[in-house]
């Protein structure tokens, strides 16, 4: 999970954050002033010490209160969409920084009070299956290509005044205002040393290395390091130099100076309401994905109920931690699914959650270090995160065309309209529009008229009561209508019974549950 600082930070600066500058003299995007640069610089410090106190937070509340071995930090996939769609590349979208942050107060709030009433799992169990393995799919398509950009990745892929993107890797000197290479292309040291980091994380990873990612992640940023180099990150400028400087440190605690309660509760643009419904739609399935695939894959998950136990607290630890991560000035939290290493070397409890806290509490004191990763040595971490997201898409019912293809718009629009926002509208609505109609043709003809496949559909209705209709309506609601509340009897005391095979294996193959992001 380490590799989350400074990915984090450099896709969260890449939004601008609170700094501004004249944008009639310096362009729509700043790139020529530099007291913006050096606001841009302090700004990752901000979201190093920021992303590192909200993780160590969340994890130590999620293993002090909800005992669990799931860890908590700013979610990949939701903090691109934060960066680039919502507030968008240095503050040129249609929301400000101030603005988003305010929405994903407002959503943590509206989670924590969903968690309380317990609705939460509900609404998580009213999505189609397709369109969330869709969704999960699409967010890894979408964090690939941003991986393959220059602004936060290896510069690969460039933009294009005729097909939009094209074939880049040239080094800054030969692109204009717009980013297009205009010639030496594939020639730029830092692509071609970000193309090696892919390689040799995919590399690690067949092997099955853990901490693949973050190995490499520190050899690419180790060997752009050295000043006279082509693939320096410090180069002889006056920002280079003052980078270098504080890397020197390496050792210093940089307080939160730009971002802290940063808030600004305009709500009456269309763009704030698109942005927190987004953010909630997508924190559901991711957290309550990837909390019920570890609960899975550690064992403890009731199949009749679909629930496992400490998962209301967990809940509620999670959307508290999305508020307090606003405060701070980062996206929103959520669940990690890299918390499934931590179960599969015999992790049953809070004590793996506080221990990775303690972590990310150590990492504090160290952002002159994660502040010198190059954008070229994670954006390998990007696409290789990206491949993970796309395992699941396999399990999407690509037989019956009303599941398959409202699944495939959301999977091609989250990348191609850069949204996640924009491409779930265009699931949810194909798929509510297409078999909407098939039902009324249904009824209308008696069931006569069906089409083909129509047997291979995802029993939706099916997904939304199991465990029984009983079974998902919240507690406190039965017993205020006299229901006794149906309790799961597996307690942690049998987890590590119902977690281990008969020949002492682990069963990863639970890992094949379908979580939406990754983080």
């Amino acid at each position: 999970m380490a590799y989350i600082i400074s990915t984090n930070a450099l896709i969260l600066t890449d939004s601008g954050g609170t700094c501004d500058c004249d944008r009639t003299t310096y362009g729509a995007d700043c790139g020529t002033d530099s007291e913006y640069a050096s606001c841009l610089q302090l700004m990752k410090l901000d979201i190093i010490t920021a992303t590192c106190a909200i993780a160590c937070l969340a994890c130590v509340a999620m293993g002090t209160l909800a005992n669990l071995p799931i860890a908590l930090a700013p979610g990949m996939g939701l903090n691109a969409y934060f960066a680039y769609t919502v507030v968008g590349y240095h503050g040129t979208g249609k929301v400000t920084y101030e603005n988003a942050l305010s929405a994903v107060c407002i959503e943590g709030i509206i989670f924590f009070v969903l968690s309380v009433v317990g609705l939460r799992q509900w609404f998580a169990r009213m999505i189609p299956s397709a369109l969330k393995t869709a969704t999960s799919a699409g967010i890894g398509i979408y964090l690939s290509f941003i991986g393959l950009q220059s602004s936060a990745g290896i510069g690969l892929i460039t933009a294009s005044s005729s097909t939009l993107v094209e074939l880049g890797g040239c080094p800054p000197e030969y692109r204009d205002d717009d980013n297009v290479c205009q010639s030496h292309r594939m020639q730029g040291g830092p692509t071609w040393l970000g193309v090696l980091g892919l390689m040799l994380i995919g590399t690690m990873l067949v092997y099955r290395l853990k901490g693949a990612i973050l190995i490499g992640i520190v050899i690419v940023a180790v060997i752009s390091w050295p000043r006279p180099t082509a693939v320096t990150y410090f180069p002889y400028t006056a920002a280079g130099d003052e980078s270098f400087d504080f890397f020197k440190k390496v050792v210093t605690f940089h307080p939160i100076k730009s971002t802290l309660a940063k808030f600004h509760w305009d709500l009456s643009s269309g763009q704030v309401w698109i942005a927190l419904i987004t953010f909630l739609y997508v924190d559901i399935l991711d957290c309550t994905g990837t909390m019920f695939s570890m609960a899975k894959f550690g064992g403890y998950m009731d199949e009749r109920t679909q629930d496992f136990e400490g998962s209301s607290m967990a809940f509620l630890v999670d959307s508290a931690s999305i508020t307090i991560g606003s405060v701070f000035g980062t996206s929103p939290v959520t669940a990690f699914i890299e918390s499934g290493a931590g179960i599969a070397e015999g992790g049953r409890t809070g004590i793996t959650t506080i221990v990775t806290g303690f972590m990310f509490f150590i990492a504090l004191f160290f952002a002159p270090i994660f502040a010198s990763f190059p954008p070229w040595a994670t954006g390998p971490a990007l696409i290789v995160v990206g491949s993970m997201m796309m395992q699941n898409v396999i399990h999407i019912n690509w037989e019956y065309i009303g599941d398959g293809l409202p699944a495939f718009i959301t999977i091609i629009m989250i990348p191609f309209g850069y949204s996640i926002g924009y491409g779930l509208i265009a699931g949810i609505g194909s798929f509510i529009f297409i078999n909407s109609l098939v039902f009324i043709v249904y009824k209308i003809s008696r069931g006569r008229v069906v089409p083909p496949n129509f047997d291979q559909r995802d029993d939706w209705v099916g997904f939304v009561t199991r465990g029984g209709v009983k079974d998902n309506i919240p507690p406190w609601i039965r017993r205020m209508f006299g229901k006794k509340h149906i309790t799961s009897t597996l307690s942690h005391d049998n987890i590590d019974n119902r977690s281990v095979a008969s020949d002492g294996s682990r069963p990863t193959e639970e890992l094949k549950e379908v979580t939406v992001g990754r983080a």
